[in-house]
């Protein structure tokens, strides 16, 4: 039995290591990483009493099988994680059934209570490894409807594309969810044949209907913690930001990355708030998420905002409404890329 444990326990505390660094150093992720450590120290501090018989029960050299476990390629990221959760809970579970005998001396409750922690930790780490894929960054074109006059929306997204946009957006709030549906799953083709995202503005249904990539959710939308627990978790949430606090608030509750704004004046909003580049300076230094500087932002002024913290810069007039939507893109894509 003690030699059943060592193993379970040895290989528990390798999985759950992997997985906390993962969190650490490749999602920057302090809750997720201080959440592992607690639980990687709680059960090494469990059997301590009983270290010294583990150690005289070990045999390494004499297993049958040490050198053919887990010896399969991993081919990406997510697999990486995937495998070493399913390690760390399958030795809980090995532990917590070897704890139900009178002479383990184990708690087997609480090798149970840190297996289901575990699964909720797999998904949320399964879920931003696979949203890291989808860093937002670049032109961020949003294609508006009422902004293109007589163009035709998906031509527009793919001239956008060519021209170097890096995400599109469907922002639509006039017609009716059966046209914007319709809309919303055209774009999305359009932009997956180019590998790029495509965002969904407030609508989590239609962003689900359509298999968008992400929601962009406003200040008064639905709560990022709720979008959240609605989507897929590979899909990526956006929210919209003014202050510091709205930033790290969005932040905590789980939004893979904040537009900031407005910049400068706009005339695609009726009604906004001039928050201007020194406020996303001041947010930048505040929060690790992408940002998306938006409002009012053209060719003229795109350097300024990338220059004051910016990973994408949100335009819509300064794309549509040019009477070469390829040549804009290309222009605003390729200041971004000087700055």
């Amino acid at each position: 039995m003690l030699r059943i444990i060592d193993a379970n326990l040895n290989r528990l505390s390798e999985g759950l290591r992997l997985l906390e660094d993962v969190a650490r150093f490749t999602l920057n992720d302090a809750a997720a990483s201080a959440r592992l450590k607690s639980l990687r120290h709680e059960l090494s501090d469990s059997v301590s009493p009983m270290r010294r018989a583990l150690l005289s029960a070990r045999d390494a050299s004499g297993d049958v099988a040490a050198f053919a476990e887990e010896d399969m390629a991993r081919e990406d990221m997510p697999a990486i994680v995937a495998a070493n959760a399913r390690r760390v809970t399958e030795s809980l579970r090995v532990l917590e059934e070897l704890a139900k005998l009178p002479e383990s001396g184990l708690d087997p409750e609480r090798f149970k209570r840190v297996r289901f922690a575990v699964y909720d930790i797999e998904r949320e780490l399964m879920g931003k490894v696979l949203r890291r894929d989808r860093r937002i960054a670049g032109l961020y074109v949003i294609i508006d409807p009422e902004l293109l006059g007589d163009k035709d929306e998906v031509k527009a997204c793919q001239q956008a594309i060519r021209g170097g946009a890096k995400v599109i957006q469907l922002r639509d709030k006039k017609r009716d969810k059966a046209d914007v549906l319709t809309s919303a799953r055209r774009l999305k083709q359009a932009c997956a044949r180019s590998n790029v995202p495509f965002i969904m503005n407030d609508y989590i249904d239609i962003t689900m209907a359509a298999d968008a990539d992400g929601v962009h959710l406003g200040e008064c939308d639905l709560p990022v913690a709720e979008a959240r627990r609605l989507l897929p978790i590979d899909r990526l949430i956006g929210r919209s930001t003014k202050t510091i606090q709205q930033a790290k608030k969005a932040e905590s509750d789980g939004a893979d990355y904040i537009a900031v704004g407005s910049m400068y004046p706009t005339t695609s909003k009726e009604k906004f708030t001039v928050v201007g580049p020194e406020r996303l300076r001041q947010i930048r230094k505040a929060v690790s998420l992408p940002i998306v500087a938006i409002g009012g932002i053209n060719a003229d002024n795109v350097a300024e905002v990338i220059d004051a913290g910016a990973d994408a810069a949100a335009v819509i007039s300064a794309v549509l409404s040019a009477d070469d939507v390829e040549s804009a893109a290309r222009s605003l894509a390729q200041r971004m890329e000087a700055t």
